[in-house]
């Protein structure tokens, strides 16, 4: 019996963390990080009320606690219908074929001309923080859509495309850049170290153009590499996005070594 009790409380242990690191895994990176913060500090204020016996002010948190909740459920509609979305995924990340595939045709034809690009594919680390300092779009991904949004003429080709889901979400968006830039070549533009700096804010993915030279760029956990062909891309793209996120997907070796031998020249 006393067995019992002990693996009981065990997997209730097990199943609160879970939930929980399931929710904190959701918010990050999203409006709701922010939000959840604020819940946070209101239950403390509520808990310290009801220690020091402050009860107008418990009254009026216990009535309008069901009114609020109905409040966030609405307010968050596409956040709670993305979470959910998520759970019945069982945590895998897979990325459709043809997504990749067309990534990777627009990333040559923007080689070819020599247009700078900038393409972020969302992973299991919510980007919606940073698709809001952007122009919304949500339309299916597509070569065409891709190259249009960067040719010089289109006042979106400044920024980067965010992928989320298999569609393009928004463009025009501003990234955050590295923590320290050293070691790295001068020849990388803004739109490198942007792709360095969201890799390590996030788990994203991101494809670079260089405007310069035309080389394709790949870049994620705060590696890049460069000079892709398109066999080369889409193989480094379909093994980091086809993959299940609980066995953590490794960097192709392309990544390791380019790494490497920054360190060893700077």
């Amino acid at each position: 019996m006393v067995f019992f009790e002990h693996w009981k409380i065990t997997l209730e242990i097990l199943i609160l963390w879970y939930v929980i690191y399931m929710i904190l895994l959701f918010v990050k990176g999203t409006r709701s990080e922010q939000l959840l913060r604020g819940l946070l500090i209101i239950s403390i204020i509520f808990l310290i009320t009801q220690q020091l016996g402050l009860d107008a002010i418990n009254w009026a948190m216990t009535r309008l606690l069901p009114i609020s909740i109905i409040a966030l459920v609405i307010v968050f509609q596409p956040e709670l219908r993305r979470g959910l979305a998520q759970l019945g995924q069982f945590g895998i990340h897979q990325e459709n074929v043809e997504v990749i595939d067309e990534i990777a045709g627009a990333a040559m034809t923007l080689s070819r001309k020599r247009t700078g690009a900038l393409i972020v594919i969302e992973k299991e680390v919510g980007l919606k923080i940073y698709a809001e300092t952007g122009t919304a779009i949500d339309a299916r991904v597509a070569a065409d859509l891709i190259t249009s949004i960067f040719l010089q003429t289109s006042p979106l080709h400044d920024g980067a495309i965010i992928v989320q889901h298999g569609r393009v979400a928004a463009a025009g968006c501003v990234l955050p850049l590295p923590e320290e830039e050293k070691g790295m070549p001068r020849s990388w533009g803004m739109r490198h170290r942007a792709a360095l700096g969201i890799s390590e804010e996030t788990d994203a993915v991101s494809v670079v153009v260089s405007e310069e030279t035309g080389t394709i760029s790949v870049s994620s956990a705060g590696k890049l590499i460069s000079n892709l062909d398109h066999e080369m891309l889409i193989k480094i793209l379909r093994d980091l996005l086809q993959k299940e996120a609980k066995n953590k997907p490794k960097i192709p070796i392309g990544l390791k070594n380019f790494h490497h031998k920054i360190k060893k020249e700077a």
